[in-house]
């Protein structure tokens, strides 16, 4: 099985990535949060910045472009060629609303002509392999019938699905009767995304699809960096190594960004998640919430990992 880490925007650009490489090392790709292609010359600072080789030296990642026109997708899929990718991963999968009302992300799926039209030119222009993260459809499971038929026109390097429709966003379960339908019918290698939180739910998925090679992982990596580590060794994740990761991350965002409140709001995102692992962590993550000095902040912290511990431990 090959384990992916799933583009989050505002949690997984490469601060995070370099730290979980460095503690946990067991992603076989990372994915890049989306860059807004354009046909500038230039790509905006903090997305060119999260891509730079030289800030993702030794793992593999793949950049993430967002847009729903294909010259945009093809100057800055060359733009990233330049810098040494040989890969680039569309995103067809975002549910926000702010991205489904421009026709973009998960809301290009509703533009099946176009989407098939943009496909064709991107794919002739062969710029890099292209990996696709799609949801399966807008409203309905069975638009991804339509889409499929779609995607089988193309050499996709990866077709990584998140098997819920776009007016899900993450709630309900995800479809696996209709991601059992892509594994039979795609002609692309089919990728598994979507609330695999513990090992017993990746043992599920496995039960369930045993000719699955790959797996992306998001929200349920954030919650437990250690979650890689009970899935392949059944090794549960320490507080001491959580501690070391911890303070990676945010030593890494305090060289980067000014003023307390841009580290906070940075580690805070992350803390959304985190806090699930601890026992007892309501006040702590009331308390982590709350602060607005970096003081404030590690103090809280410093509290949670003394006088709680990692759940199931």
């Amino acid at each position: 099985m090959r384990f992916y880490l799933a583009p989050m925007e505002g949690l997984t650009g490469y601060i995070f990535r370099n730290a979980y490489h460095t503690y946990f090392g067991n992603v076989d790709k990372y994915f890049s949060p989306f860059i807004a292609a354009n046909q500038s010359d230039r790509l905006k600072t903090r997305e060119i910045i999260d891509v730079l080789p030289e800030n993702n030296q030794g793992l593999r990642l793949v950049p993430q472009l967002l847009t729903n026109h294909a010259k945009d997708f093809i100057h800055t899929s060359q733009k990233i060629r330049q810098m040494g990718y040989d890969e680039i991963n569309l995103n067809l999968g975002c549910p926000s609303g702010t991205v489904v009302a421009k026709n973009k992300g998960a809301g290009f799926l509703a533009k099946r002509e176009a989407l098939d039209a943009f496909l064709e030119e991107v794919f002739t222009a062969s710029v890099t392999k292209i990996s696709i993260k799609t949801r399966i459809g807008i409203a309905d499971p069975e638009e991804f019938y339509e889409l499929l038929g779609i995607f089988n026109r193309y050499p996709i390097e990866e077709l990584i699905i998140h098997p819920r429709v776009q007016k899900d966003f993450y709630k309900n379960q995800p479809n696996w009767a209709m991601f059992k339908e892509s594994m039979s019918l795609s002609k692309n290698p089919v990728c598994y995304n979507g609330d695999i939180f513990t090992a017993e739910d990746y043992k599920k998925l496995r039960d369930a699809f045993p000719a699955l090679e790959m797996v992306m992982l998001g929200r349920g990596l954030i919650v437990n960096p250690g979650l890689l580590g009970e899935i392949r060794q059944s090794a549960r994740i320490n507080k001491t190594l959580l501690r070391d990761f911890h303070d990676t991350i945010y030593e890494g965002y305090q060289k980067i960004l000014f003023g307390d409140r841009n580290v906070l709001f940075k580690m805070k995102e992350i803390w959304f998640y985190l806090i699930l692992l601890f026992t007892d962590h309501v006040k702590y993550a009331k308390k982590i919430k709350k602060s607005e000095r970096l003081r404030d902040y590690e103090e809280a912290v410093t509290s949670l990992f003394k006088e709680q511990d990692i759940i199931g431990r």
